[in-house]
């Protein structure tokens, strides 16, 4: 698989949307070490110098421009000059409980933002494929034990999930009859369970509240801490990103697979034995931070979240050949070594997040031999 992707990515024009924010820097620094010639549109990273954008210095991997992509006209006009062949939609606004205080710039740039890019894209004769990327809570949750497959319904409760279905539902017509001249674009929607990874400081995220805790000294405040999800190292998403982009550019041709046989919605989700409640993975965290016995406390819940949700990845691991590589163990011991290197051993951030790749890459190639 990887050589597939350094094959198909080096030397190419690529933009990634939202590379400010957490995912979208590990996906760019990815990119870049296969080749990639990396253009990049989204906001200023909200965590200010800590983001790990600013730490891990991803300006000088890329292109980087600042944009609104709810502005119609600048999307338009960028894409169109920039001229990529491959579109990674990132740009989001990605947090939950965000959603419940500003709704309308959530709709705004997680729907219309979205449109402005996908018609953009259909408009620039260059652009051959968009990873769109959307979110596991897509599915209309009834909290049931089974997982959710690409063809259950759509729906969300909150803002932020509601958008994202509502985003889905946006980028289908450009898989169907908003064709592009020639049929040449070919969308694709990915489905991604609860990434955890180093560099993450958003707010009200549970890895990030328990590494703050940990270096201001102060106990740690679980709201559900019997919420389980399908917790996910970051570079697993990154992988599942970069095999669809590179199935939607070229098929699989030993098996006469085309690129618009891959068009549509794919989960990627972790194994089941990564399906751990909060309470369990707050404890993982601080046995790899060396800290057992830390202080840990109740919290008030404010908002609506889904108690149980977990995704059905076979189809990704049927049609991309994707699958998850990292046990939970794995990954909890990746995410909170990255922190302890960064926060405590005041390692390079930059290097920090090349080395975990590289790893990862060969963690791979180890375990498919």
């Amino acid at each position: 698989m990887f050589s597939d992707l350094q094959r198909t990515y080096e030397g190419q024009t690529v933009l990634v949307t939202g590379h400010s924010g957490f995912k979208g820097s590990w996906l760019t620094t990815w990119l870049h070490q296969l080749g990639a010639k990396v253009f990049a549109i989204g906001l200023p990273p909200e965590q200010g110098p800590d983001s790990l954008y600013n730490v891990a210095r991803i300006e000088e991997l890329c292109d980087s421009r600042w944009l609104d992509i709810r502005d119609t006209n600048g999307v338009f006009n960028l894409i169109q000059q920039i001229k990529p062949r491959v579109i990674f939609h990132l740009a989001a606004q990605a947090l939950v409980h965000r959603g419940y205080r500003e709704p309308i710039f959530t709709f705004g740039t997680n729907i219309m933002g979205a449109a402005n890019i996908l018609e953009a894209a259909r408009q620039t004769t260059s652009v051959e494929a968009v990873v769109f990327v959307t979110s596991d809570k897509v599915y209309d949750n009834k909290e049931w034990v089974w997982a959710y497959r690409e063809v259950d319904a759509l729906g969300g409760l909150d803002p932020y999930s509601a958008s994202k279905g509502a985003a889905e539902l946006v980028a289908r017509p450009y898989m169907t009859v908003l064709k592009s001249e020639g049929d040449r674009l070919r969308v694709a929607t990915a489905r991604g369970g609860n990434v955890i990874g180093g560099g993450d400081w958003s707010k009200d995220r549970i890895v990030p509240d328990i590494v703050r805790s940990l270096i201001g000294n102060q106990p740690i405040v679980l709201r559900r801490p019997d919420a389980t999800r399908p917790w996910q190292h970051v570079l697993e998403l990154c992988c599942g990103y970069l095999s669809l982009g590179a199935k939607l550019l070229n098929g699989t041709p030993e098996i006469q697979a085309s690129p618009e046989s891959f068009i549509g919605s794919y989960n990627f989700g972790p194994e089941r034995t990564n399906e751990m409640p909060v309470r369990e993975l707050t404890r993982s965290a601080l046995q790899a931070w060396g800290e057992r016995d830390y202080p840990v406390d109740m919290g008030p819940a404010e908002h609506h979240e889904a108690t149980y949700l977990r995704v059905d990845s076979s189809k990704s691991q049927a049609t991309l050949g994707w699958r998850p590589h990292l046990s939970f163990e794995q990954t909890i011991e990746w995410t909170m070594r990255w922190y302890s290197d960064y926060c405590i051993a005041r390692q390079d951030a930059r290097e920090l997040v090349t080395a975990q790749v590289t790893a990862y890459t060969n963690f791979f190639l180890r375990n498919s031999q």
